[in-house]
């Protein structure tokens, strides 16, 4: 009776730092080098500056990866780190997706003050993205609600919320294309 192969083993890695054209492929090369499969990924620029999340199986140890990236930060422009996770559930969740919108005039606190009332029924941001366009503010956040929350008091909580701050939201459930 053979023994079962264990599952790889999942290593999240960032890559941060200031952007220039080849930092992706290089950074997915050398991983597809050590045999690590990209799992799950997330890349975006900020104000000029690279931030990218992976989350990668394989057989390589945390140093091993690192080794192998190290070139990525030799110029002192990008930071690279990696460490050990453990496997996610990978399962749907139980609830409802969706996905809530807030628009305005920029000032501190949208962020806390908006999905701090979706903390308050439990839900999970799944996904957020804020841009700064002058003194326009655009947030824009994928939710998992749990099953039986109640999404209308949510909602009167977020536009509560909202218009204390100045700003505009909107919660609508997610279509499968949004996700």
């Amino acid at each position: 009776m053979s023994t079962p192969t264990p599952p790889p083993t999942q290593h999240a890695i960032t890559v941060l730092g200031h952007d220039r054209p080849g930092i992706i492929a290089e950074t997915t090369g050398r991983l597809a080098e050590l045999g690590l499969n990209l799992e799950d990924s997330t890349m975006t620029l900020l104000r000029g500056h690279f931030a990218m999340m992976l989350v990668c199986a394989g057989e390589p140890s945390a140093a091993a990866i690192e080794a192998a990236l190290a070139p990525l930060t030799d110029d002192g422009s990008l930071t690279v780190t990696v460490r050990a996770v453990s496997p996610g559930a990978g399962a749907a969740p139980a609830g409802s997706s969706w996905v809530l919108t807030v628009h305005g005039g920029d000032r501190p606190g949208i962020v806390s003050s908006v999905v701090g009332r979706v903390a308050e029924v439990g839900g999970n941001i799944t996904d957020l993205t804020t841009r700064l366009a002058g003194d326009l503010y655009l947030l824009v956040a994928e939710i998992d609600l749990p099953a039986g929350a109640d999404v209308d008091a949510l909602e009167a909580a977020v536009r509560t919320a909202a218009t204390a701050l100045g700003v505009g939201a909107t919660l609508r459930r997610a279509e499968a294309d949004d996700l």
